[in-house]
């Protein structure tokens, strides 16, 4: 059984031995369709929004669409 809540990058990043930086990336471009990046409750879509000095960017990661994409069952653990 899935666990609730958003699956950590660090470990979506271990699932596609890929960098966080590439989720990051393929989260907020689209192409990675795993989940959403938001800033005060705005979609972010575009790089150009990473710059920190507008604000802490949150990710979602769905452990449901991760497992659809990877096979991967998140189970609630950390990296």
């Amino acid at each position: 059984m899935l666990a609730n809540g958003s699956v950590p990058v660090s470990v979506a990043a271990r699932v596609y031995q890929k960098d966080p930086c590439w989720i990051r990336a393929g989260i907020i471009k689209g192409w990675l369709p795993i989940g959403k990046a938001t800033r005060n409750g705005e979609l972010i879509t575009d790089l150009n929004d990473l710059n920190s000095k507008l604000g802490r960017i949150n990710y979602y990661i769905s452990p449901k669409l991760l497992y659809e994409e990877t096979g991967y069952e998140w189970r609630g653990e950390s990296s």
